[in-house]
């Protein structure tokens, strides 16, 4: 029987995989793979879910107007410097739309977020790769990747899954290399989790760079992940061409309602935030006293670059109940979560490495990062 004709990029298109609940032989389960808040939503956000519900027999407010002139008045921009998407995953597919074109090129680091391939591949784009140096993104090398095919050059900032930091000054610098007609996005997800004092979103840039875009989502710090809500802001002629290839009401109402409650209670979500920045430091610093190479992260995760082992230390810690986010090869992602939810990742990790340092282990030890000097101590590569 002969198959429906789609296009042949789909035949090599890898499919999303999203973590899998784990848990443990005693029914343990801790959720560290998909950078989610661990804290439920507050009241005052469940109470304008609760109200919107009773108007979801209606169509949502197209433009989200409520919420785009908040998000104006928060960042200091005008309205209609403000997109909406379901997610801001989804404004990164619509800014692959936008430039997609033959032989066109979208430019970013790797690793990165694991979607932007794809993205590039759905659209008809070429994908340039360019390496990370010391899990960060190697700027003067992509600005020399950057020619007359690229069309949009992607960062994203702290970087997913390594959790580091490009600082105002060197961003600034390196978007002022890339040509004019050439569309540069940072995609700042993770930036709320920035405690840094060299750091500075890409928004301060935006008023004389037509070119530049920046992203942000309602999933990370504000806690919405469920409800698939981000937004861009661009210059207006930007923003005016984007939200022509946006969906029509793809945003919910009850998203819209969620996302603006969120607003109104910042102090309280980004002291949330402060907790979770005091988890990051206090596990990054009990993994490297163990031995663990941990590079400095400034989202709600951490990563370790473990190679060949990788796939085995997550198996290890999925065994335990705790869920991690792998990458076969290359390293693990470990979200933040409730400390509870960390000191099982850290039992695991402990447990690891004393099995791989006892004279009948098997199991090898993590390796060193890319692109810094071998330290006393570390394994042979």
């Amino acid at each position: 029987m002969r198959r429906p004709r789609i296009r042949p990029v789909f035949d090599g298109l890898p499919a999303y995989l999203p973590s899998r609940p784990v848990r443990s032989a005693t029914g343990e389960f801790h959720p560290l793979a998909a950078n989610e808040s661990p804290r439920e939503p507050l009241s005052g956000i469940l109470a304008a879910v609760n109200g919107a519900a009773g108007t979801v027999n209606r169509y949502p407010d197209f433009h989200g107007t409520e919420l785009t002139a908040r998000l104006a008045r928060l960042h200091g921009v005008a309205e209609d410097q403000v997109a909406l998407g379901a997610g801001s995953i989804a404004l990164v597919q619509m800014l692959f739309q936008a430039v997609a074109e033959p032989q066109a090129e979208v430019l970013h680091a790797w690793r990165t977020f694991e979607l932007y391939p794809v993205l590039a591949d759905l659209a008809g784009v070429r994908s340039v790769r360019v390496p990370l140096v010391a899990e960060r993104h190697d700027l003067p090398a992509m600005a020399r990747q950057a020619g007359d095919r690229t069309r949009l050059v992607l960062l994203c900032n702290p970087n997913n899954p390594t959790g580091t930091l490009l600082d105002a000054d060197e961003l600034r610098a390196f978007v002022d290399r890339i040509p004019e007609d050439c569309l540069v996005a940072v995609d700042e997800a993770y930036f709320e989790y920035v405690r840094h004092p060299a750091a500075r979103s890409a928004i301060a840039l935006l008023a004389d760079r037509p070119n530049l875009v920046v992203l942000r989502t309602f999933s990370k710090a504000y806690g919405l992940a469920g409800l698939r809500i981000g937004y861009l802001i661009g210059s207006p002629y930007l923003v005016a061409q984007l939200r022509k290839a946006c969906l029509p009401y793809s945003l919910s109402s009850v998203a819209q309602a969620a996302a603006s409650a969120a607003l109104h209670h910042r102090e309280e979500l980004f002291a949330r935030a402060d907790d979770l920045v005091a988890e990051r430091t206090r596990v990054r610093r009990v993994l490297i006293a163990d031995g663990w190479e941990v590079p400095p992260s400034e989202a709600n995760f951490v990563w370790l670059r473990l190679g060949a082992a990788s796939t085995a230390f997550g198996a290890w810690c999925a065994d335990r109940g705790v869920a991690v986010r792998t990458f076969p090869e290359e390293g693990l992602r470990v979200s933040l979560g409730s400390p509870e939810d960390n000191d099982a990742f850290l039992a695991a990790a402990a447990a690891w490495r004393r099995k791989a340092r006892a004279p009948v282990g098997d199991l090898p030890r993590p390796v060193p990062v890319p692109g810094r000097p071998a330290a006393p101590g570390d394994p042979a590569p």
